[in-house]
């Protein structure tokens, strides 16, 4: 479970670190996080009772053990919020905003008692023209207790520079796809016969063929957003990004007040999805993400979802899987569908772009 880790020389006298800046990153760095987590389902209680998420799945162990799983697997956002937050101090605790997702792809399912470790290797920088910052482009791993990947992905930071007259070589990542395989999907759930499948259970009758591409839902529901919540959230996964927390940082920074975690919010448009995909139990990939715009305490969230593509699984004649647009907006309903104008501006409210791929039973 070891990671190589290659950082830069430091004073041994500071004990205590301030983050890595835009100037410390190299191209083929590899960094292993800290620190080893032991998931339990007191943190998938904990996740459920803060997003109030209903999927059958992860719900039931019962359910679960009629679909192949040995129990409930824990939250797919769950997953990949620990993995995302132990990345945080090494690779974006100076980052003036997370830019974005790509190439998610969920490998292993995780159960209560599995032990989740994480490491990032760069694979791009760009200085950015003001000198004063530079975008990090990252590959992040989360592996288990016997070494198993379970779920990869791409992510690019804005990274404040330690000094300004610091010169950094560009080097762009190659290039990423723009959406993940269906030869890479569903590795995460077991084979199981479809008259398994209980859609009373499920709280939907819905399943792959009565869903048509081009359809919208609107999720109906919104959920004001607290600091307290957000914050436990945030401990929840262990990031210590201090726009998150610390009013006295954020005191002088471009909001002038502590920002929401972005993952919050997917994980919140998520758990409101199921009034509308019930059965599309499992996020299998993320193809990409952007948050729009910042979410502060006291705002509303309110989501709705674009079906864009609609497959069958290779080898699987009990799974396919729906690709999803899901826009996340503050403050306002979605009964008008906001997302661009004409000219391809982001409507006024829209905080979150989400692009993923989820299972649902044929």
């Amino acid at each position: 479970m070891a990671c190589q880790t290659t950082t830069l020389p430091r004073d041994k006298s500071e004990k205590a670190t301030t983050g890595n800046f835009f100037e410390d990153f190299t191209i083929g760095m590899v960094i292993g996080h800290a620190t080893p987590r032991t998931l339990t389902n007191a943190d998938q209680a904990l996740y459920t009772a803060l997003y109030g998420s209903r999927f059958a799945l992860q719900s039931s162990a019962e359910f679960a053990r009629h679909m192949g799983h040995t129990q409930a697997p824990l939250d797919d956002l769950l997953v990949f919020h620990v993995i995302f937050g132990k990345s945080v101090p090494d690779i974006s605790l100076n980052a003036l905003a997370n830019l974005g997702y790509a190439n998610c792809r969920f490998i292993k399912p995780v159960y209560s008692g599995d032990t989740l470790t994480a490491q990032s290797t760069v694979i791009g920088l760009k200085p950015n023209s003001n000198g004063k910052t530079g975008v990090v482009y990252v590959e992040t791993t989360g592996k288990n207790q016997r070494d198993e990947t379970v779920l990869s992905f791409n992510r690019w930071v804005m990274v404040k520079k330690r000094d300004e007259a610091a010169s950094t070589k560009e080097h762009s990542p190659a290039p990423m796809p723009k959406v993940v395989s269906t030869n890479e999907l569903g590795l995460a759930i077991p084979h199981f016969g479809p008259v398994h499948w209980n859609s009373t259970l499920s709280g939907s009758e819905y399943l792959l063929g009565d869903y048509h591409v081009g359809e919208r839902i609107n999720h109906i529901d919104g959920a004001t957003v607290q600091e307290a919540e957000h914050q436990m959230a945030t401990r929840l996964y262990q990031n210590t990004a201090r726009v998150h927390f610390d009013a006295h940082y954020t005191a002088n920074s471009r909001f002038g007040r502590p920002l929401i975690y972005g993952g919050h919010v997917i994980s919140i448009a998520r758990a409101q999805s199921f009034n509308g995909l019930a059965n599309a139990c499992n996020i299998t990939a993320i193809n990409g993400g952007r948050h729009i715009a910042p979410l502060f305490a006291g705002d509303t969230v309110y989501s709705w979802s674009e079906i864009i593509d609609s497959t069958r699984l290779k080898n699987r004649d009990e799974i396919g899987a729906l690709r999803i647009r899901t826009i996340a907006t503050k403050n306002r309903s979605c009964e008008d569908f906001p997302y661009k104008d004409q000219e391809g501006k982001y409507d006024e409210g829209v905080i979150l772009e989400l692009d993923y791929w989820a299972t649902i039973p044929t």
